[in-house]
């Protein structure tokens, strides 16, 4: 609640991901600011790491509920917010029931920051739910951002001094936004994972960012009759002592920080003691399930792994932060339409999966179905003709920890 506290500023994070090693820090920074901040987060809170894959949302779920305000959703963890309790928290202007047109979430937090009554709402882009996985967004759709916050904007205008929006749309759409909405006075950007920070001016709007995977936020405090913003980074450990609020979730985190550790086998000589190349590593792992399954291709995306930098020894948590998502492998068939065109088929999938890798390159005309992910096949491809029986981290671990050549990837030597 804030009716409590004197609000002088609003804290936006991002695209946080479970990132938790750093949580001490986070969770006692955010702590000392709330009597002061509205806090916010711009989607992405959940997913991306171990801690999600140990504790499956508990974590994060304690996080948001003892120190956030208000929250936009994001592609990864979509679900957590139709919770009852996160959605209370959660604000959406463009999210609706796909049927009856209804919003899914509240499309307005007002609030009074700095002594001015300040609207908050959030939108999600279009891409950004694209990416939702279809199972988990079935029944939901989104509207046009401009046109949604146009309209909420419209029916609120009597009732607030001040637009702050919240997106999770990328920080190039961001800028675009703030050009066809004037009447905003600071957009928070999430999504992107993009180095523009910010704030940068568009007309009469400030549009900035703050540091994902938890390593810093974005600030916008009211000056004079206009806003002032910045960017601030979470220190890098906390020394003192922990608030007694959050002693329960630090000692969640501390739990599954233990399992993390835990080793699972020597890393190979071409990937030891440095951040493995995504792509390379990705196209190794192609290539062994094409041989070792016998598939008649591969299609990966290479946004299915992380760059993680390694040791000596694979641990469980080097693991669950290369391939963070639990991606199920998956033989699917390739659509009709796509058969005699498969680089097209590609070029649709890099447009809404990012940069992707296939075994074999280019990929034979005629073929009907394909290796892949669950999450590519649900939401691009025909449908599954059976499961692989084996996870993508497993894959993974299997190219890290098998002995190969001395050289590493790409390496000629």
């Amino acid at each position: 609640m804030t009716a409590d506290r004197a609000l002088r500023r609003i804290v936006a994070t991002t695209d946080v991901h479970s990132a938790f090693d750093n949580a001490e820090a986070l969770l006692a920074h955010l702590h000392g600011l709330r009597p002061t901040s509205l806090i916010t987060d711009c989607g992405d809170f959940f997913e991306g790491g171990g801690y999600y894959r140990l504790a499956h949302g508990a974590i994060e779920r304690e996080i948001l509920l003892d120190l956030y305000d208000v929250l936009a959703p994001g592609n990864h963890g979509w679900p957590h917010h139709f919770e009852p309790e996160l959605h209370r928290l959660t604000v959406c202007s463009n999210a609706v029931d796909a049927v009856t047109g209804d919003a899914l979430f509240r499309r307005l937090h007002t609030a009074r920051v700095g002594g001015r009554r300040v609207a908050i709402t959030t939108v999600i882009g279009q891409q950004a739910f694209n990416a939702i996985p279809a199972e988990q967004r079935a029944g939901h759709d989104v509207t046009d951002p401009v046109q949604a916050l146009r309209e909420v904007m419209l029916a609120h205008h009597h009732e607030v001094d001040d637009w702050i929006l919240l997106s999770h749309s990328g920080f190039d759409e961001d800028l675009k936004l703030a050009a066809a909405c004037p009447f905003l006075d600071v957009v928070f950007a999430g999504h992107c994972h993009s180095d523009q920070y910010g704030p940068v001016r568009v007309g009469d709007t400030l549009v900035l960012k703050g540091r994902e995977i938890a390593a810093g936020y974005a600030y916008a405090e009211p000056i004079g009759t206009g806003w002032a913003a910045g960017t601030a980074d979470f220190p890098k450990s906390h020394l003192g002592p922990r608030p007694d609020e959050l002693v329960g979730t630090t000692q969640q985190i501390d739990h599954a920080r233990r399992e993390l550790e835990e080793p699972i086998g020597p890393i190979s000589k071409a990937y030891r003691h440095q951040v493995p190349d995504r792509r390379h590593l990705l196209a190794a792992v192609a290539t062994r399930l094409h041989t070792g399954l016998g598939a008649d291709a591969v299609i990966l995306n290479e946004t299915a792994l992380r760059p993680v930098p390694l040791g000596s020894t694979l641990t469980r948590g080097d693991l669950l932060s290369i391939e963070p998502f639990g991606n199920q492998l998956v033989h699917a068939q390739i659509p009709d339409r796509y058969r005699a065109a498969p680089q097209d088929l590609l070029a649709r999938l890099a447009e809404q999966a990012g940069p992707l890798v296939t075994v074999p390159d280019p990929l034979p005309d005629g073929i009907t179905t394909v290796l892949t992910t669950d999450y590519i096949a649900d939401n691009y491809l025909g449908q599954r003709t059976h499961e692989a029986g084996l996870r993508l981290d497993q894959a993974v671990q299997h190219v890290l920890t098998t002995p190969s050549s001395d050289t590493a990837p790409g390496d000629t030597r």
